[in-house]
């Protein structure tokens, strides 16, 4: 299969990249400098000149807040450029993976993961962008393009919370972390694997929604005393508190665990625990993916 990834220089597309090369895909990676997905003739020409068979669609305007104030730019590239992607693939016979978040559903009231058919409902600019981007992908390509939604990413690659964390153990003698939102901490190599996976069996027997998390849940805090506790620091430097101290123009999800019932339905096992990806990742994390010091 030939392989083209949009936003190849973000955490997840970098990623993807990594995990298509390390199975022997032919795949070209292009980043926001190679190739803007808002621009209609640049999608087509990219699509038209690598020929892929799939096309995974990493690139997003992930700056939940500023979505806020800046509505229309999230729109173009979260629901715009998708739409954009779906048609060149029509075109010129290609499927697609549209990487997608949480955020569409509205994270209240409710204690039990989110099934992929459950309704949307998003509170934020960027989840009603990101939702946009869905409705749009799955209209321009029916049957031969998936959504998967992923959500709490950390990686080797760009800002993340797990790399805030162990930043702030080394500069601060006491960290506090939000305990009232609850989410499952992700590590973006395994969403790569899931997207790897997905993509040979996608078509008419296996498309639409899925949910790219960890299984199990965690609070922030939570998530901050296990990356305290296994990088040898004391988690109890690690204290509790509410979303209240830390407010943001986009409220953030109370609870936003996804299901995960898709998978077994296209003969693929469920995602591991969230644990066991971040005992398996903080060696890489910090060996690659944290700052050197000058000399």
């Amino acid at each position: 299969m030939r392989w083209l990834v949009t936003g190849a220089g973000g955490m997840l597309g970098h990623d993807v990249v990594d995990e298509l090369t390390r199975r022997g895909a032919t795949v070209v990676g292009l980043d926001r400098a190679a190739l803007d997905i808002t621009r209609p003739e640049a999608v087509d020409a990219a699509v038209r000149e690598h020929r892929p068979d799939l096309v995974v669609n990493c690139a997003a305007y992930t700056a939940v807040d500023d979505a806020e104030t800046d509505e229309a730019r999230a729109l173009a590239i979260n629901g715009d450029g998708p739409r954009l992607l779906a048609r060149a693939c029509a075109a010129h016979g290609a499927r697609l993976v549209h990487v997608s978040t949480d955020y569409v559903f509205s994270g209240e009231a409710r204690t039990s993961p989110y099934p992929e058919d459950h309704p949307t409902g998003p509170r934020t600019a960027y989840g009603r962008t990101k939702l946009a981007g869905e409705r749009a992908v799955l209209e321009e390509l029916p049957g031969a393009s998936a959504v998967v939604r992923t959500a709490w990413l950390y990686g080797v690659h760009g800002a993340n919370f797990v790399r805030t964390m162990i930043g702030l153990e080394a500069r601060r003698d006491t960290v506090d972390v939000v305990d009232d939102q609850r989410g499952q901490p992700t590590w973006s190599a395994d969403v790569a694997e899931r997207i790897a996976d997905l993509g040979p069996r996608l078509g008419p027997d296996a498309h639409g929604v899925f949910h790219a998390t960890s299984s199990g849940e965690a609070t922030w805090y939570e998530l901050a005393r296990e990356v305290f506790s296994l990088i040898g620091a004391d988690p109890d430097r690690v204290r509790p508190t509410s979303s209240a101290a830390f407010p943001r123009p986009a409220p953030r999800p109370a609870y936003s665990a996804l299901a995960h019932r898709r998978w077994q339905e296209i003969g693929l096992p469920l995602p591991r625990e969230w644990r066991s990806a971040l005992h398996e990742a903080l060696p890489r994390i910090r060996k690659e993916g944290l700052p050197r010091e000058t000399p």
